[in-house]
Order: C-alpha cells, then sequence, then structure tokens
C-alpha cells in the first residue's frame, strides 16, 4: 500500500478563487462583445499599460525586431523549431484519409481538414514564452491552417523581441501584441480590427484558461490548461541530485505547480527533503519553486512497480518523468499522462523547449480523456458516404423498419422514397 511521505494540496485553486476569476472573465467578454475595439484598448491600458495606435505588428516590424537580435537567438529559435516542425510532419503523415466499400454499393470515407482559422495566445508574465510560438503557430501551420495569428502581451511595456521573431519565423500571418483575456476574446468573437477565428490554442494563466472555458463553443479549443504538474517515478537507480532538480525546474513555473515523487525507494524519499534544501540555496528562482514544493509537493513510497503505476495513474498528471532501471516499463503500462520522459536522458525541459514533442499538455487530471495539443487537434475528422441504387434499396429497407422503430416517420419517408425509386431498377 502506497504511504505518502508528503502530501501536497489536492487543488491548485480554492472554490472562492475559481469563482473571482470566473466572474471577472465573464465581465470582460460582455464588455468587448458590447464596445469592441474600445473595451480592448481600454483594458489592454487597464493591465498591460499598453495602448498602441495598434495592436497589428506589421511584418516589416517583425524583421527588423528579428535583425535586433543575436545571431545565436535566431539560431537556436531556428533550431527548436526544425524540431517540432519535424515531429509534427512526422504526425501528419500518420494520419489518413479514408475511403472504403463496407459492402456492395456502400461507399464511405474520412477526410481529415484543416481549421481554417486559428487563434494562437503565446504567454508572457513571469516568463516570456518563446516555446509556446512553436508549439502553437508553428504545429497548426504544418497542420495545413489558411490563417494563423496570434497575441502575446507586452512585457513591462515593451514588446517582447524574442517572442515576437519566434511568432514570426513559425509562420504567423497576423501577431498582435496583445495579451490576456482581451486577446482570447478578441481572437475569438472579433472586433472592428481582428477577424474572428474558428479555433483558439495555447497555455496560460487562470485567467487565460477561463476565458477558453467560457468562450468554448463561440470557438473550438485546445485544452483548458491549468498549473504545469511535474511527476518523476524512481527507483533505487535513481539520483536523488536528478530527481529533485526536475521537480523545482518545472516548480518555477508557479507557486501553484504541482511536483510529486513517487518512488520504490525508501532511502531515495527519505533523502528529499535534504536535497531540496541544498538546492533551494542556489536555484535562482527559489522565491518560486520553494512555495511550489512547500505547499503542492508530494513524496509517496510504494512497494513496487506495479504500484507505482497504479498510483501515477490516480495522479494523471502533466509531465511524467521516470528514472527506474527499466523505463519501458511505463511506457508499455501508464495509460494516463500528458507527456511521458523516459531516462535520465531526457528531461521536462526538453519537451518544453526544444525537443519535438509540444509542450501544451493536459492537467487536473484531464490527461485521463485526451492528449496534448498536436498536429491532429488542428484537423476535423469529416465523414463522407455514397451509395449505389441497388445499395441504396437494400440500405433503406433496413432503414424504414429502424426508423419506424423510433417513432421517426418523417426519417422513415427518406428510406421509402428511395427503396421505391431504386428497387425495381
Amino acid at each position: 500500500m502506497a504511504t505518502f511521505i508528503k502530501s501536497g494540496a489536492l487543488s491548485s485553486n480554492t472554490k472562492e478563487a475559481s469563482m473571482k476569476v470566473e466572474t471577472a472573465v465573464r465581465d470582460i467578454i460582455q464588455k468587448i462583445e458590447l464596445e469592441g475595439d474600445g473595451a480592448v484598448k481600454e483594458l489592454s491600458q487597464q493591465f498591460d499599460k499598453w495602448e498602441p495606435e495598434s495592436f497589428l505588428l506589421k511584418k516589416e516590424e517583425a524583421e527588423e525586431i528579428i535583425k535586433e537580435l543575436p545571431d545565436q537567438v535566431i539560431n537556436d529559435i531556428k533550431f527548436a523549431q526544425e524540431q517540432i516542425k519535424n515531429f509534427a510532419e512526422h504526425q501528419l503523415n500518420s494520419i489518413h484519409d479514408l475511403e472504403v466499400e463496407t459492402r456492395p454499393g456502400v461507399i464511405l470515407g474520412h477526410k481529415n481538414i484543416p481549421v481554417n482559422n486559428v487563434g494562437c495566445y503565446i504567454p508572457g508574465g513571469r516568463y516570456p514564452m518563446v516555446a509556446s510560438s512553436h508549439m502553437s503557430i508553428l504545429t497548426a501551420k504544418v497542420a495545413g491552417v489558411k490563417r494563423v495569428i496570434a497575441c502575446t502581451p507586452p512585457i513591462n511595456g515593451e514588446i517582447p523581441k524574442a517572442t515576437v521573431a519566434a511568432m514570426h519565423l513559425a509562420g504567423a500571418d497576423e501577431i498582435y501584441i496583445l495579451g490576456g483575456v482581451q486577446a482570447l476574446t478578441a481572437m475569438a468573437i472579433g472586433t472592428e480590427s481582428i477577424d474572428k477565428v474558428d479555433m483558439i490554442v495555447g497555455p496560460g494563466n487562470a485567467f487565460v484558461a477561463e476565458a477558453k472555458r467560457q468562450l468554448f463553443g463561440k470557438v473550438g479549443i485546445d485544452l483548458l490548461a491549468g498549473p504545469t504538474e511535474t511527476l518523476v517515478i524512481a527507483d533505487h537507480t535513481a539520483d536523488v541530485e536528478m530527481v529533485v532538480t526536475d521537480i523545482l525546474g518545472q516548480g518555477e513555473h508557479g507557486p501553484t505547480s504541482p511536483g510529486a515523487v513517487i518512488t520504490t525507494s525508501r532511502t531515495l524519499a527519505e533523502s528529499i527533503e535534504e536535497e531540496v534544501s541544498r538546492q533551494l540555496e542556489t536555484l535562482p528562482t527559489a522565491d518560486v519553486a520553494e512555495v511550489s514544493w512547500r505547499d503542492y509537493g508530494s513524496i509517496i513510497l510504494v512497494e513496487d512497480l506495479q504500484e507505482a503505476v497504479v498510483e501515477a495513474d490516480k495522479l494523471a498528471y502533466e509531465h511524467v518523468e521516470v528514472l527506474t532501471a527499466d523505463p519501458d516499463y511505463f511506457l508499455r503500462n501508464l495509460t494516463n499522462y500528458g507527456g511521458l520522459f523516459l531516462g535520465p536522458e531526457t528531461n521536462v525541459a526538453y519537451g518544453d523547449k526544444v525537443v519535438g514533442t509540444n509542450h501544451t499538455l493536459p492537467t487536473q487530471q484531464a490527461a485521463r480523456y485526451t492528449g496534448g495539443l498536436w498536429v491532429g487537434k488542428f484537423l476535423k475528422n469529416c465523414t463522407y458516404q455514397r451509395l449505389t441504387e441497388s445499395a441504396s434499396a437494400e440500405i433503406g429497407k433496413y432503414a424504414e423498419r429502424l426508423c419506424e422503430l423510433e417513432g421517426f416517420m418523417g426519417h422513415k419517408k427518406q428510406a421509402t422514397l428511395r427503396v421505391k425509386k431504386y428497387e425495381m431498377l
């Protein structure tokens, strides 16, 4: 039976705080629906102290910004984008249109059709999320989306140059320096200066997640992403320094970011707190990581690997890193996770920034029913059918009886009309 040596909070948001966020977001959405661009400008000034003549960044301006950045920065961004694009293209190649004759004269199929218009949100806040440009804009472009627009907030009243460079290089058709709920809403419902999209994607804080929740239906969304979650599964072969480094490294995302260790080793479990204290002494982001571990950190001691799987699937965390003698055991047996990082040679930071997999992943146990953002999220799987005359007559007889069984007599007439028309041909 699993032993909880340290337990973190079960939820990163109290009910009261969530209700305040919900109300604030609803008010912003309603204001923009009523007032359009005027409301967007007012809200941008209120929250970001940013009120330019136009939120749209011209392509020439983006190109000038790229020229201002060091070559190494641009080269690193391009390298990361090559990796994300390469993997997304392989994913796309695994998705196929289908047409099959299921019985004589009955042809059924599906097509994978890209969404026409997508809006990508690239967060700013505590850190400029340069990598989110690759994960959303570039992946949408690989999927074949015709129009991809993107919003990112100013940081301290200035344009985030590296983020803009990444957005432009990823292929954004329109770049807006605009943040928060006002950005999501403007993209989703449209304003006088921003044409609405069909789908909004990208990570963000609690307000961004709530905006996506409330706007869902008006537009599609990728998923509702909460605070970053990281689980390390470790056995006696794991290095405690690596375990703690990887937990605290993700804890710097925010003070409500859960981190957990599931281990079969009591020695490792009992050495974690001391190692946490040691590393926090020199970690530049210790002010954030310390709070996330203190309030949301967990250490779970299990008897064997089978129990580790059970406990990990219960958590259903966003990131699951495996530091055991046989990492592939978890690849074979785990079912609930956003992204899996197998062995000490890799880590969550690689996935977040550069290796090629997408970093927009399910949180708050959504991994029980969905994966993360990927090229397939931007595709609509649409079915079609065609029948020969004889097949229509045959299927129609079944349809007549089944429609009558359910009381759908208008439906039955559709079938009867075709049975009469094609049966004797």
